[in-house]
């Protein structure tokens, strides 16, 4: 419809400049759609960085540790020595696994939700295998896990107000409970197995006073909400 024929278009500096400037040779199709291509296999490939394999591998500990666990009885020193040396490790990938994602960028969708499923899966396996085998009085066991359960559900019903962040006694809490878990898990006798029994009274403190500590966040999480909503719908009345 100019009046300037195909071929001349296509030789002009300005097209030729055009192509250069795309860094594609002439001829080529768009590349916006492999553009696009390649920004998923970039989101894909990050799936499998070191912090959620660490995560991944806490996962696979957890059947593997009961197994072990509960190996002959439950009772055997040796099977228990090995529950202990599994359950160490995905405590310890716990610790990575955070830092590593924090530190390098590595948070993805799957660590944000797989992570604190691998903590819980782990710790519970160890609660409720060693209160079945009678070591660990039940209501331990209950008040434990109730509080890490109930505290992931205060998060999501909150979550719309803000984030509750994870404070220095959560982490105490969380290496006391660590501690005294692994404790129980070995076959311990004499004075180490009444070491055991005060860690896990600290650790049960910690539990409990961590809890009602994050029941305070978030009521104040929540009325801080309410108030930023009604001074906000006022503003937008005046």
């Amino acid at each position: 419809m100019t009046g300037v024929p195909a071929s001349a278009a296509s030789s002009s500096p300005s097209a030729k400049g055009a192509a250069g400037a795309s860094g594609a040779p002439e001829g080529a199709k768009p590349t916006a759609r492999g553009g696009k291509l390649g920004a998923v296999a970039v989101d894909q490939a990050s799936l499998w960085n070191v912090a959620n394999l660490l995560t991944m591998l806490r996962l696979v500990l957890v059947p593997g540790f009961v197994a072990l666990m509960l190996a002959d009885g439950g009772y055997d020193p040796v099977w228990r020595a090995w529950a202990w040396a599994a359950f160490a490790v995905a405590m310890i990938t716990d610790i990575f696994d955070g830092h590593l994602a924090r530190t390098y960028n590595l948070v993805t969708d799957f660590g944000k939700i797989a992570d604190p499923i691998a903590d819980k899966a782990i710790m519970g396996a160890a609660l409720i295998c060693l209160s079945s085998l009678g070591d660990l009085p039940w209501w331990v066991t209950c008040v434990i896990l109730g509080r890490e359960l109930g505290i992931t559900l205060l998060r999501f019903l909150v979550i719309h107000y803000g984030v509750i962040p994870a404070s220095r006694g959560g982490k105490l809490k969380t290496l006391a409970q660590g501690t005294a878990v692994g404790m129980y898990v070995l076959a311990l006798t004499g004075p180490l197995a009444t070491l055991r029994f005060w860690m896990m009274a600290v650790a049960v403190a910690l539990t409990v006073v961590t809890g009602l500590d994050y029941v305070r966040q978030a009521i104040v999480l929540r009325g801080q909400g309410i108030a930023a909503r009604r001074a906000a719908a006022e503003e937008a009345e005046s």
